[in-house]
C-alpha cells in the first residue's frame, strides 16, 4: 500500500506543476496582441516553464517540481503601423514574442499531461480500496 500511496503524491506533483505550466500560457496567450505605449517600451515577452527532479525529504521521493519561470529571449515581431505611439522612425512596432500556435499546442500536450496523472491517481485510488475491501473480509 505504501508504493500506492507514493505514486498517488508523484502524480499529485506532476498535476501541481502542469497547473501552473496552464497559468504561464495562458498568460502568454493573454498578452499575445499586447502592444508596447511608447517608442521606448518592449512589449510582451514569451515565458517558458522548465521542470527538474527533486528529492522530497518529507516523503523520501524524487517529485516533479518547476525549475525556472524563464523569459523566451527570441526576437519580437514587428507590425508596419505608422500612427501607433511605439512605432518606431521606419514605422513598425515591436510586437511580443509569442505564436498562439505553438501555446495552444503547449496547452494541450500541459492538459494531456495533468489528465495522465489524474488517471494514474484514480486507479491508485481504485487499488487502494480493493486492497482496503480484501483486509475487511
Amino acid at each position: 500500500m505504501d508504493d500506492i500511496i507514493r505514486t498517488m503524491r508523484i502524480s499529485g506533483s506532476g498535476m501541481r506543476v502542469q497547473g501552473q505550466r496552464l497559468r504561464v500560457i495562458a498568460q502568454n496567450i493573454a498578452n499575445a496582441n499586447s502592444l508596447p505605449q511608447d517608442a521606448n517600451a518592449k512589449p510582451y515577452r514569451r515565458k517558458i516553464m522548465t521542470f527538474k527532479n527533486e528529492f522530497d525529504k518529507a516523503t523520501g521521493m524524487d517529485q516533479v517540481r518547476v525549475h525556472k519561470v524563464r523569459p523566451d529571449m527570441s526576437a519580437f515581431g514587428k507590425r508596419f503601423d505608422p500612427n501607433h505611439p511605439a512605432a518606431d522612425a521606419d514605422g513598425y512596432v515591436l510586437t511580443p514574442n509569442v505564436n498562439s500556435l505553438i501555446e495552444m499546442t503547449d496547452m494541450r500536450e500541459a492538459q494531456r499531461s495533468y489528465e495522465a496523472n489524474l488517471s494514474v491517481i484514480k486507479a491508485s485510488k481504485s487499488m487502494l480500496n480493493s486492497a482496503i475491501d480484501l483486509l475487511r473480509q
